[in-house]
């Protein structure tokens, strides 16, 4: 072998560790990017194709509501949330598992907020509306009709959640009656297993005794959900829809 042959065989080994170098570098940031760009898609997945289709299914369960009231409205609802009959109230039947039975308003939340609730709580529910409590009391009845939300994603209903004040309207319609509550106290925080604001008359709230309460909850802090964000609401007024829409809502 030539000397210049030899060179050349050393120069080309001492070049072979680089190229090597190079080629895990590509490697390793070629996997980054690609990691980069999966993480970017579940986040617009979580932040914005969830809240496309959620948007669309409480639509869906908007419209459905409607066209069942117009065809088929349910018994008025008698001061005391039972329907009325001669010889006082009835016991009601318990609504039906995963199916939407009113509509609540928030105007704090802005003048076109609008979501449909559903009877339970699980997560297909959830992702429709919010959910109704299947352990508490049915709309505008004696007791505690409590609801649930998600504060993020499916359409963030309750993102706004902490701006809900003293005074503030939460109003219902179940296709005959409207149900105006109202807020009674800035939301308070607690955790997951304080089931007692749910109750009849629930813990910390500050009622005294038996009411037609509303429980709102949400998941605290925003993106999280180690809390609870409670709040309490109590039935100030309503009214058949025949009467057109409460003031609650056109004030």
């Amino acid at each position: 072998m030539t000397a210049r042959s030899e060179a050349r065989r050393r120069a080309g080994a001492g070049r072979r560790p680089g190229a090597a170098a190079r080629l895990v570098v590509r490697t390793l940031s070629e996997g980054c990017v690609t990691v980069g760009t999966l993480i970017v898609l579940f986040v617009v997945y979580v932040l914005f194709w969830t809240g496309v289709r959620a948007d669309s299914a409480m639509d869906g369960e908007i419209g459905k509501l409607k066209d069942r009231w117009s065809t088929a409205p349910a018994a008025p609802a008698s001061p005391d949330g039972a329907a009325g009959q001669v010889g006082g109230p009835a016991q009601q039947p318990r609504y039906e598992n995963g199916t939407s039975f009113a509509v609540m308003y928030i105007p704090r939340f802005g003048a076109d907020w609008s979501k449909p609730v559903l009877e339970g709580t699980g997560t297909g529910v959830l992702k429709k509306g919010l959910g109704h409590y299947d352990r508490t009391a049915r709309l505008g009845e004696t007791g505690n009709f409590a609801v649930a939300g998600h504060r993020r994603t499916y359409g963030d209903p309750f993102k706004d959640f902490p701006e809900l004040r003293p005074g503030d309207a939460v109003v219902l319609t179940d296709g005959t009656t409207w149900f105006t509550y109202r807020i009674d106290r800035p939301p308070y925080t607690t955790l997951p297993t304080d089931t007692g604001v749910i109750d009849p008359v629930p813990r910390k709230s500050g009622y005294n005794g038996p009411g037609r309460y509303l429980t709102l909850t949400t998941c605290e802090p925003e993106w999280g959900h180690s809390h609870r964000l409670i709040a309490w609401a109590h039935l100030d007024s309503t009214q058949p829809v025949e009467r057109g829409r409460p003031s609650a809502l056109t004030g």
